[in-house]
């Protein structure tokens, strides 16, 4: 006879994971995918694949992280991490990962060999950052890498196997920095307590803050200006809110460290935005 309490393990358990798999940055990366297979002409069959990939990798991505950073969560007290908070155990979330991982491979090998390799590359590149590079001055690395192969992973899984202009790729990886700078920003006190020293926090909050409009508007300028031709009213108007949303989130973050985390979030829909709306995925290097 089964228990209600039995019913609801799997219950917690598949809830537990959910929350761990940090399901903000999963949704976004995992619809961006989506969004631009589709505007870059990928078939249906080929959208489907190439979205599968990217939200397996992911998965496994997020369940590393938090399965490694359960004993520095604990440390710090920082609530709402389902391993660290006892939902769900250490070797649980370790088994998810690798199953996630290991659908990956096939998945984004599916999408053409160059495809994959360069999404695998992203994916194991974001691995070392949670295993091992997020405590070392090479620490923006990984997020430099991971971003800049996105496109590259869709537009290389069209036919002709192409690869997107050299300015989308570029601020990809601009993109990538600054995202880890705003990720890191509300945290450096607590990483540093535990023991990681990773590019951020050797700089310190303050200096993380002026640093961080930088990246992001230097991709957004890449974005509203690398097309060829003269930029439009709409590419104008988006660099120039970048700019002011990218300068308002370091002053507001003086006093509130998540508001400069929010305007880098902002910023990089305005580029998600500038970057379907301009002729790079697809277009070659030239």
């Amino acid at each position: 006879m089964v228990t209600s309490e039995q019913s609801t393990f799997p219950v917690r358990t598949v809830s537990a994971l959910a929350g761990a798999c940090h399901p903000g940055p999963l949704v976004v990366v995992t619809a961006l995918t989506a969004a631009m297979a589709v505007n870059a002409g990928q078939e249906p069959g080929r959208c489907l694949l190439t979205t599968g990939a990217v939200l397996s990798g992911q998965l496994s991505i997020g369940w590393c992280n938090d399965a490694f950073d359960a004993r520095r969560d604990l440390a710090v007290g920082r609530l709402g991490k389902p391993v660290a908070d006892g939902a769900i155990e250490v070797r649980q979330v370790w088994t998810a990962a690798y199953g996630a991982l290991t659908l990956c491979v096939p998945l984004s090998f599916a999408c053409g060999r160059s495809a994959g390799a360069v999404h695998l590359t992203a994916v194991a590149a974001a691995w070392a950052y949670d295993l091992r590079l997020k405590a070392t001055r090479w620490s923006w690395a990984p997020y430099a890498v991971s971003f800049a192969a996105l496109p590259a992973f869709v537009t290389l899984g069209l036919p002709g196997r192409p690869w997107p202009a050299w300015w989308v790729v570029a601020a990809g990886a601009l993109l990538g920095v600054g995202a880890h700078l705003g990720n890191v920003l509300p945290d450096i006190r607590d990483d540093l307590a535990t023991g990681v020293r990773g590019w951020p926090q050797r700089l310190g909050p303050e200096r993380v803050r002026l640093l961080l409009p930088v990246p992001l508007v230097a991709a957004s300028a890449l974005l509203a200006l690398g097309p060829a031709g003269r930029p439009g009213a709409r590419q104008l108007a988006a660099l120039a809110g970048a700019g002011v949303i990218a300068v308002a989130g370091t002053v507001l973050g003086r006093r509130r460290p998540r508001a400069a985390f929010a305007a880098a979030v902002a910023v990089a829909v305005l580029d998600v935005a500038l970057l379907l709306s301009g002729d790079g995925l697809g277009t070659g290097a030239s």
